[in-house]
Order: structure tokens, then C-alpha cells, then sequence
């Protein structure tokens, strides 16, 4: 029946398959999706998979890996066939999973409290005070509600009779959850029916739990409370996924410049000032949170973290300290510690484990080297786990004279070959191929301390067949894991749960069970971050430098291609322009003016090097990450076209051998994406005061360029000026407003008037100063600060002229001329000035006031 897919499937003897029985048969919760794959082409299977990747680079999901050929920004794996587990197998994995959230959570309650399980002898104290992971300041803390794991995430292999075994812990920041949300809505945009028909059920419940838990439990004092996400920074690995929770969970995004202690509290630096903050949600690893108690050297962290919160003043998700129970020699010493903490045997064992700063375990470890798997004792240490069965004679004594020099820094562990799953190949003949893999749970604390498992999690797959290890790191896939459920149509992220899964996906979760009023939550703004306003500032900046460079270069390029008559030298002078205003052309030489050829393959670099910090592929890289650092803050269209933007002009293959046509096609389309930000700027996003700093960016770069732009023009003598009249306004992106305006040839006085004086141009730079005038004024209304005067004392002098003193034989136009050059002089400077003043008093609020209204 299944003879297609199946028939070159690798099964193996030695490993437990997710998918097949002994004897090759189908497990009986695989057969629905089976069944359907098998009523599908090859070609449709391929689409199918090629719409999973198309959705993950539209998404921007990634996993950064530092030195990856790849680039930085790597685009997450997730291959088109799940993970399934049966409804009746996850009921008892999560009832031992949980079993172990509530025992780890005690362990870390009596390890800096207590200590009893030291002074009972349950746990050696070389293995908790002989690491970095045991934060001594943090001793006597006593989070609110007992719950030191908010958040917890268990690594769990299958041994090869079909048994669950642990492998890791997962207790200081665990990541992905946000990861599987994200697997399961791509895959039930791309598998709706199947999702529905196999009743797979949903993440949702476990993301409201996770926000109402540390809502309700912050020390907010009857107000309203601010969580807030702590991110070390968009160089994470994981920062994609940081940004999509801050985003679904509705938490504001922030790193450890954007809060600060004041008097034993934290506050958030906002744009109007203090807001304090009562929970954290931290993504941050331990020693870096606290540059005062913790790790000096630290520049992620927050002076004062740990005295808050060892008043009780801020509660932080997961506590500091819980790293102390990722190290795997623990493994050992948890059976006994689950009996007496607990009163219940250990329902969920690990990987059989050995702790070699135990002279027994040292000697047994030693004598089965080659059976073995040796790895860190401790998440500190930078090291690759080694397999004893692979090592030569040179590499076997180079690991026991280790374990001989430090045997407390190592643990051993069983060698389990992982379960293998089925995997969709990408190239070739269509077929399915076996790869290895591990699953990741995860558990999160209600209010009343009890756990919830997340009913489904992330499958990791390893790269190749044949391999044990299956680190993201090393090139690793992910899987959704699908956990069944009753017959009921609730339980489905697809279609009959689309509401729900639209409102995660770009909405922002909201807590429908909270202990504050709905009048609370209207009554309550969450104010925008400094750091969130900054890179909203210049996305707006960015936005518009796009804009302005590929209008000028268009204009330019376009005039290279036909050079009869006067268009030679006109190019030459437009290329001078370009050049005044830092595009990087060849000069002229003592052996005469560069070739038309040198000139147009420079201003192709200026449209496509990424190398040159004044060209388009550099500016829309600078855009795309400050729209990296805001996502939270976007909508998901928004947020797409962004992430577009960077491709329209990657991997073209430089500069060399690309024809003007094709950078002009270029060029077209970078126009047109900026028209759809333009757009997204003024109807798709939220009007707060971060609005407010986005279309100041925009307005100051387009008074800059234009002011920039004008003042070259007007270098030019006047019989020049005349005939460049037609690429001015092209460049200025005012050519349709002037034919409807007008109805003519361009001429001087109605050129100038559209794009100096007239007010109702937006391409104008009276409308620049109009608008930058309105924007600060709204500014001050709104944050309390006072309004800049840079806008209206440049409308003043700009109000002063009368046009018919600039026509060209006017008696008064060499002085007119000469002020209307200060003026674009005035206007950069103004400009340059504004941007810092911003900056001063929004973006550093280092002495800034605590909101009013706000404790």
C-alpha cells in the first residue's frame, strides 16, 4: 500500500524508528499522513516543501551561526515531514516530564536556600560549588510564588527498545519554544487538511500561560505590569526567535542598555522617560545579568539586577542561579534526590552517567572508554561531546590523560544511538531518507506553581545519516512535533483554529485571565523603548536613503545609454553631482575625463557593492537591521517586505559585467519596494510615539538629500541648470506632479517653486520643513519635551524670498541665488543638528525622569 514512499526508506536495526514497527509495518498514528503523502505527486510534495522554505525566509526566521559560510544569518531548517507521538504515549512522557520540572524547581529552591541536599550527602558539594554555574550572590533569594523555573525545556532521546531517555536539562533561558510556534504555523499553512484530519493539537494554551503566569505573579503592587523580554542582542543566535515571542507574547523587546536600577528598581528607558518593570523574562545567560554582583566584564547585563531582585522587587523568568542544573554529572544523584524531595521514584530516567570526580565512576569510565560518550561536566566548558568507539589509540590516551588531570570536569555517559525519523530529500529522485533525531519538551509554570507541557515541542534533526549529534549548530534541522488528540475540532492549529493562529502570528497575545480590569489594560500604555525608538529612527532614515539613492541613480544611469549631441557632456556634469553628493565616481584625471564605460560600471558598484558604505546594498543591509531589532513593533506585512529588501540587490556578482539594463531593472525594483514601506509607514503602522520617530527619519533624509541635491544643482552655471531640469525632477521624484501641475517642459521658476517652495509637494523641501515642524510639535505634546526651532527658522528664511528674484534675469538673482544656496547649506546642518538633538534627549536617556503616574 505504501510502496512508493516506503520502498527505498532505510530502516536499521540499531536504532529505533519513529515511523515503521519491526517487520516494516506503518506505526498506526503515522498512517493518516502516510496515506495522504502517498495521493500527492512528487511535484506537489516538492512545492509543498519549497513553500515551508519560501515561508521561512519571508518570515525571517533564522539561526545565527557565528563564522557560518552561510552568513550570520542563517535560515532555519524545518523539513516538511513531522515528528508524531500517539495521544496515549504523550499522556505518560508528560506526567514524568512535569514530575521533573517540579523536582529541578525544589532542587534549585534548596540549593540556594537550605542546602539540605549537600548536608545529607544527596549531592557532592565540588559538583555545585566547583562550577561557575552556582551563583553565590544569589544564595537566600527567594523568587515570587517559590517558582525559581518559570520556563523549562528537556532534551529526550529514544534508546533503541523505544524508551525515552534524558539527555539534558534546559533550565537557565531555554530556547525554542518559540521556534516550534513558528514550525507549527508554517506547517499548518502547508499541510492545513492533514493538520485537521489528525487532530494534532495546539501551542496556544501553553503561550497564555506563560504570559498570564508572569503577569500575575510580577510584584506590580495593584498596577498594571510590564514584562519585558531580555534579548543579549540581534548577534544571538537565537535573537529571531526572541524577537517573534517578544511579538506574540506582546513583551517589549529589550536589551540590557534599554533598562537601568534606580533605587533598588528596575526601569525601562523609554522615550517619555522611567517606566518601571516588573518581570523579566530573560534570554540572557546567568554571570552576564549583573555586571556589579555577577561578571565585571559583562556589557549585556544590568548594574543592580540582583540586588532588585533579592528585595523582591522585580521578578526574573528564570531565576538567577538556575544554571547551575544544566551540567549532566546531576543525572546521577536525581533518582535518590527525587525520593526524598519528592516521595516518588524518578519516573523519567537519563542517560546512564558517571561523574568522574567520583573515584569509582573515574575507574569505570576508564575501563569502558570505548562504550562511553565523554562531555563536560559543566555548561561553562567549550567542549564537543567525544565518542569513545571513535577514537584512535593517539586520541583515547590524549582523553584519559584528561580525565586523569581534571576527572571532576568531565562526566560520561552511555553511548545511545538516537531514533531515526524519515526526512523529505531536496535533490534527486523523490524519496524519503532516515536521519537521527532528539526531542526537545517544554514546561511552563502557572501562577499556582503548577507545570504545563507544551502538547508538542522541537524535533531536532541531525545533518547527515549515520550521526549521533544534532546541534543547530552544526548544520541541524528541525521537525513539528505532532501530538494527537481527541476527536475534536479545537485541537488543530489549521483551519478550524485559524483565528486563533492568525492572532498569534501577527497580532500581540494578550492575557485573557488576568487579575487587572480591562479598564486597566486601556488605561495603561506601554511606553516605546529608547532603543526600540532609535531603530525606528533610522529604519525611517534608511528607508528614505534607499529611496533617494535609487531615484538618483536611475535618473543618471538611464542618461548614460544614449550619448548623442549634448548628452555626453551632460552625463559628465550629472556624474560630477553625483560625485558632490558622496557617490564614489572616478575622478578626472591629467590624462583626461574617466570613460563612460568607468562611469557607468561605478555607478552600478554604487547600486550592488555592499563594501562601499554609501551604496544602496549597504543602506538596505543598515535597514534591514534596524527592522531586525523592532519586529515586535511591525506587522507582519511590514515586517516581510523589509526582509525582502536585502535580496533585491544580493548576489548579483558585483559590479563587473552587469549591464546598465539590468541595474536599471534593479534599481526599479528597490524603488518599488521603498513605495511599499512608504506606504506600510503611513497606514500600517501603530501611530505611538514610535510613528512619530519613523517619519522624523524619513523627513530629515529626504530634507538632507534634497537640500544636498539642490545645493550641487546650483553650483552648475545657469545655461546647465537648464538643460538638467528634466533629470533634477526625476531625481527628485517629482516629474508626474510637475506634468499634472504644470502641463510643460520643465523650466527654471516652476522647477524651483515645486521643489523649493510649494508646501503641498511631499517631495519638496518646503514640505520637508512643514512636516519635520508638525511632527516635533506633536513630539513635545505627547512626551513633554520641548519642541526644536530648527524646522521653523529654516520655513522663516525659506518665506523670505520672492521667487521672481531668482529667474535668471533678475536683477536681484545673484543675491538671491547666493542666500538660496546658504539656505541648503542651513538646511543640511539643520538637519545633522536635529538628528543629534534626538538623540540627546530620547535615544541616552541616562538622567531621565521616572514617568509620571508610574512607581
Amino acid at each position: 500500500m505504501y510502496r512508493r514512499l516506503l520502498e527505498s526508506y532505510p530502516a536499521e536495526a540499531d536504532r529505533y524508528d519513529e515511523m515503521l514497527e519491526a517487520g516494516g509495518r506503518l506505526r498506526p498514528h503515522w498512517r493518516t499522513l502516510i496515506d495522504q503523502l502517498e495521493d500527492l505527486s512528487p511535484e506537489v510534495l516538492r512545492r509543498r516543501a519549497r513553500e515551508v522554505r519560501e515561508a521561512i525566509a519571508a518570515d525571517g526566521v533564522t539561526y545565527n551561526v557565528y563564522a557560518d559560510p552561510q552568513g550570520a544569518n542563517r535560515p532555519w531548517e524545518l523539513d516538511l515531514l513531522p515528528q508524531i507521538i500517539s495521544a496515549e504515549e504523550w499522556q505518560t512522557l508528560s506526567a514524568s516530564v512535569i514530575q521533573r520540572a517540579k523536582l529541578l524547581n525544589a532542587v534549585l529552591a534548596d540549593l540556594y536556600g537550605p542546602q539540605m541536599l549537600l548536608s545529607e550527602g544527596l549531592l557532592p558539594p565540588a559538583l555545585v560549588f566547583g562550577q561557575h554555574g552556582y551563583l553565590w550572590p544569589c544564595r537566600g533569594i527567594e523568587p515570587p510564588g517559590g517558582i525559581h523555573l518559570h520556563l523549562y525545556a528537556i532534551d529526550l532521546a529514544r534508546s533503541p527498545d523505544g524508551h525515552w531517555w534524558v539527555i539534558s536539562d534546559r533550565t537557565q533561558g531555554p530556547s525554542g519554544a518559540g521556534y516550534a510556534l513558528q514550525n507549527r504555523q508554517i506547517m499548518s499553512r502547508a499541510m492545513p487538511d492533514t493538520v485537521r484530519d489528525m487532530h494534532v493539537q495546539s501551542l496556544l494554551k501553553f503561550f497564555h500561560t506563560l504570559h498570564n503566569s508572569l503577569s500575575e505573579l510580577a510584584p506590580a503592587g495593584g498596577e498594571p505590569p510590564l514584562v519585558v523580554l531580555l534579548t543579549p542582542g540581534p548577534y544571538n543566535e537565537t535573537y529571531s526567535e526572541h524577537a517573534f515571542l517578544a511579538h506574540t507574547l506582546g513583551f517589549p523587546l529589550v536589551e540590557g542598555a534599554d533598562l537601568m536600577v534606580r533605587g533598588d528598581m528596575v526601569y525601562l528607558k523609554t522615550l517619555s522617560g522611567l517606566r518601571r518593570v516588573h518581570a523579566i523574562l530573560r534570554r540572557l545567560d546567568d554571570d552576564y545579568c549583573d555586571p556589579l554582583e555577577l561578571r565585571a566584564d559583562s556589557a549585556l547585563g544590568i548594574p543592580g539586577l540582583v540586588q532588585a531582585a533579592r528585595l523582591g522587587n522585580v521578578l526574573i523568568a528564570n531565576s538567577l542561579g538556575s544554571g547551575v542544573l544544566e551540567s549532566g554529572a546531576l543525572h546521577g544523584f536525581l533518582p535518590a534526590i527525587c525520593q526524598r524531595l519528592l516521595g516518588q521514584p524518578l519516573a523519567l530516567p537519563a542517560v546512564a552517567s558517571w561523574w568522574c570526580g567520583e573515584k569509582p565512576a573515574l575507574e569505570y569510565t576508564l575501563a569502558n572508554l570505548e562504550q562511553l560518550v565523554i562531555m563536560p561536566a559543566f555548561p561553562s566548558m567549550r567542549m564537543q561531546p567525544v565518542y569513545g568507539h571513535s577514537l584512535n589509540a593517539q586520541s583515547r590516551q590524549r582523553v584519559i590523560e584528561s580525565l586523569l588531570a581534571q576527572p571532576h570536569a568531565y562526566v560520561a555517559q552511555e553511548w545511545v544511538r538516537l531514533s531515526q525519523a524519515p526526512v523529505l530529500s531536496r535533490s534527486g529522485e523523490y524519496r524519503l531518507m532516515s536521519r537521527a533525531v532528539s526531542l526537545r519538551v517544554f514546561v511552563v509554570a502557572a501562577a499556582d506553581g503548577s507545570y504545563h507541557v507544551m502538547p508538542g515541542g522541537l524535533t531536532r534533526v541531525a545533518p547527515r545519516q549515520r550521526k549521533d549529534i544534532v546541534s543547530m549548530q552544526q548544520g541541524g534541522a528541525s521537525k513539528d512535533v505532532w501530538v494527537l488528540g481527541q476527536m475534536r475540532t479545537e485541537a488543530a492549529d489549521g483551519p478550524t483554529a485559524a483565528s486563533a493562529a492568525a492572532e498569534s502570528q501577527d497580532g500581540r497575545q494578550r492575557s485573557l485571565d488576568t487579575a487587572h480590569t480591562s479598564l486597566d489594560t486601556i488605561r495603561s500604555t506601554v511606553d516605546i523603548s529608547s532603543h526600540a525608538g532609535e531603530n525606528l529612527f533610522w529604519m525611517g532614515r534608511y528607508a528614505e536613503r534607499c529611496d533617494n539613492l535609487s531615484h538618483l541613480l536611475r535618473a543618471t544611469l538611464q542618461r548614460s545609454t544614449d550619448l548623442q549631441g549634448d548628452a555626453r557632456e551632460n552625463f559628465y556634469q550629472l556624474c560630477e553631482i553625483c560625485r558632490g553628493l558622496g557617490i564614489a565616481l572616478p575622478a578626472p584625471a591629467a590624462s583626461g575625463r574617466p570613460t563612460v564605460n568607468a562611469l557607468q560600471q561605478a555607478l552600478i558598484a554604487a547600486i550592488v557593492d555592499p563594501t562601499a558604505a554609501t551604496s544602496i546594498a549597504a543602506n538596505l543591509r543598515h535597514l534591514h537591521h534596524c527592522g531586525y531589532q523592532v519586529r515586535e513593533h511591525l506587522s507582519l506585512d511590514n515586517w516581510h517586505a523589509i526582509n525582502r529588501m536585502p535580496g533585491l540587490v544580493a548576489d548579483s556578482g558585483g559590479a563587473a559585467g552587469m549591464t546598465p539594463a539590468l541595474a536599471l531593472n534593479m534599481l526599479n525594483n528597490v524603488i518599488q519596494a521603498c513605495v511599499g514601506l512608504a506606504g506600510h509607514a503611513l497606514d500600517d503602522t501603530t501611530r505611538d510615539e514610535g510613528w512619530h520617530f519613523l517619519m522624523l527619519g524619513r523627513h530629515i533624509e529626504r530634507m538632507t538629500h534634497l537640500a544636498a541635491l539642490f545645493g550641487q544643482f546650483l553650483r552648475q552655471p545657469p545655461a546647465a541648470q537648464i538643460k538638467i531640469l528634466p533629470w533634477l525632477l526625476e531625481s527628485a521624484n517629482s516629474v508626474v506632479t510637475y506634468r499634472v501641475r504644470y502641463r510643460r517642459t520643465p523650466e527654471w521658476l516652476p522647477v524651483l517653486h515645486l521643489l523649493i517652495f510649494d508646501v503641498s509637494n511631499p517631495h519638496g523641501i518646503a514640505f520637508q520643513f512643514q512636516m519635520l515642524e508638525r511632527y516635533l510639535s506633536d513630539i513635545a505634546e505627547q512626551l513633554g519635551t520641548l519642541s526644536m526651532d530648527t524646522p521653523a527658522h529654516l520655513s522663516a528664511l525659506l518665506h523670505e524670498f520672492e521667487l521672481e528674484d531668482l529667474s535668471h534675469d533678475s536683477l536681484f538673482v545673484a543675491d538671491a541665488h547666493a542666500r538660496l544656496v546658504q539656505l541648503m547649506r542651513e538646511a543640511i546642518t539643520g538637519a545633522f543638528a536635529l538628528s543629534d538633538e534626538l538623540a540627546r534627549h530620547f535615544f541616552t536617556p541616562l538622567n531621565a525622569p521616572v514617568s509620571q503616574g508610574v512607581s
